[in-house]
């Protein structure tokens, strides 16, 4: 079809009559059927020459120009139309920058960048990147994912990025020294501190998983969950160590060269990515070609690397001379991998390090970097992970579930509610308990009544039972009621608090939950 500058133009094709069959309206009319077409074709040829019948099987080939789009003219049934098409939830990276409160926290080792994402008043999750990332490249496409969408409702996430690798830092000086991984881990304490958090939810990724370990093992009383993709619990080995210091030194040296590319691409997507997703691949390659300051992420890599052990042992119970709290993480934990990934058998040697009680080993089929790969599986995984931790999360969509069902299981309606069912249980054993105690409680006082008025009996008494050793029980009665006893008689009395007394009038005794009763003064 011909073309001018502006794009295509319209044919002065005519049909046998000598009227345009070009139509310029934003909308086609409706073609005629194939059998109309075939009688109108068949019906001109009989009626015109030969030559008119041809340009007529030519015209009605012809596209037509709609709105200056070309388009085949086609059966009725196949016509649709596409009025408009609006997402939700757009899963723009972009769109997290504008969403979050961008601060700077001041640390012992330097400022560090933390964005906010949320209402500071609901429970925290705190986000830690993974090498060559930052929160914006590591989080932006997952907690804009619907199900994450309707999750930050209840929560607020703070986004932590090491320093020196947020979009467009400037080049760390020559002579500042980076913090190794302890000291990234201790890093946030400030972060808390900065915004008054107490208990934290930890989310993250490679290198930040194991700043965020680091931390929750060192302080157990900070993190109430941890959430942990792709986690080392050992130091480096020799390869590792190897690739990963020629890295820093061309990334020093040369900058971004294409050797680095590569290892950054294996170690967040493993091998053959191009097969799975080309896109995301060359994202993350112009990602890591153009917004990565090199220099910052040497200095980050050569910390990794000199990473020293977690020394975190799942000790069996009962072992002599240890505690199993104090060798590996008190919170519960979910460690979670893909099928792809290169650090699988890292992940397992880590879960065996975890209390199994409390933790659980995940692996995500068909993917390596789960964050961008699967997101549905992983929001689903970790929606009902806080939800087995107490935390009121949202029921899943079918648009959002990753089998296409709504899940009203008995879990997920138990635990919306989780806190007041428990603090009605509490509240139930506590009565339970006060009931228990007052009945105790009432049986002493009966068996020490019995005991009392035995033993005050026979003392005061016991000259009385000289004289006439077989009196009448009705008599003393009779005595008593009329005034006439010895005095020495037992009796029961209360004072204005409540407390029961018994005995004589010149030897009361108070009746407690002691052992002996208490004799006082009259």
């Amino acid at each position: 079809m011909p073309q001018a500058e502006g794009g295509y133009v319209s044919l002065p094709a005519v049909n046998g009559n000598g009227s345009a069959i070009y139509q310029s309206t934003t909308e086609p009319s409706a073609p005629p059927s194939v059998f109309e077409s075939v009688k109108r074709v068949i019906g001109q040829a009989i009626k015109s020459t030969p030559g008119d019948s041809e340009e007529l099987l030519r015209s009605e080939r012809q596209p037509v120009i709609v709105g200056g789009v070309s388009t085949m003219p086609v059966d009725p049934m196949d016509d649709i139309e596409l009025r408009s098409v609006q997402l939700h939830f757009p899963n723009a990276r972009g769109s997290i920058l504008e969403a979050c409160d961008q601060r700077r926290v001041p640390t012992d080792k330097g400022d560090i960048h933390v964005a906010i994402q949320g209402d500071t008043s609901k429970p925290a999750i705190v986000t830690y990147h993974d090498l060559g990332l930052n929160y914006a490249t590591s989080f932006a496409g997952f907690f804009n994912f619907p199900v994450m969408r309707g999750l930050l409702e209840n929560f607020c996430v703070y986004h932590v990025t090491a320093p020196g690798q947020e979009e467009g830092a400037p080049a760390l000086p020559e002579d500042y020294v980076y913090p190794t991984m302890d000291e990234l881990a201790a890093q946030l304490l400030f972060v808390l501190s900065h915004f008054g958090l107490k208990s934290v939810i930890g989310f993250g990724v490679g290198a930040g998983a194991n700043i965020l370990a680091r931390f929750a093992h060192g302080h157990p009383d900070k993190v109430g969950a941890l959430c942990l993709i792709n986690c080392v619990s050992t130091q480096s080995g020799w390869i590792e160590w190897g690739y990963q210091s020629f890295n820093a030194r061309f990334l020093r040296t040369k900058g971004m060269t294409q050797g680095v590319i590569d290892y950054l691409m294996w170690h967040h997507f493993g091998r053959n990515p191009e097969e799975r997703n080309h896109d995301l691949v060359q994202m993350y390659k112009q990602h890591f070609e153009r917004a990565v300051n090199p220099t910052n992420l040497a200095m980050l890599i050569n910390a990794y690397i000199h990473r020293n052990d977690l020394h975190l042992a799942r000790t069996p119970p009962g072992t002599p001379g240890t505690e199993t709290a104090a060798t590996t993480l008190k919170m519960p934990v979910i460690n979670i991998t893909g099928s792809l990934s290169p650090h699988v058998d890292d992940t397992v040697t880590f879960n065996g390090r975890l209390d199994p009680t409390n933790s659980s080993w995940m692996k995500i089929s068909d993917c390596a970097l789960v964050l961008e790969e699967q997101p549905a599986k992983l929001a689903e995984a970790f929606r009902l992970f806080l939800q087995g931790e107490g935390y009121a999360t949202p029921l899943s969509t079918p648009a959002s579930s990753p089998c296409g069902t709504k899940y009203h299981t008995y879990s997920s309606i138990f635990f919306a509610n989780f806190r007041e069912q428990q603090q009605q249980a509490r509240e139930e054993r506590d009565r339970e308990r006060e009931h228990d105690r007052q009945r105790q409680l009432n049986l002493r006082i009966g068996n020490r009544l019995r005991e009392t008025a035995i033993n005050c009996t026979n003392n005061g008494s016991g000259a009385e039972a000289g004289d006439n050793n077989n009196a009448d029980a009705s008599e003393e009665e009779e005595d008593q009621e009329n005034g006439n006893g010895n005095g020495n008689r037992a009796y029961v009395t209360t004072d204005t608090s409540g407390t029961l007394y018994y005995g004589t009038q010149s030897n009361k005794i108070r009746i407690t939950e002691n052992p002996l009763p208490e004799p006082v003064s009259s």
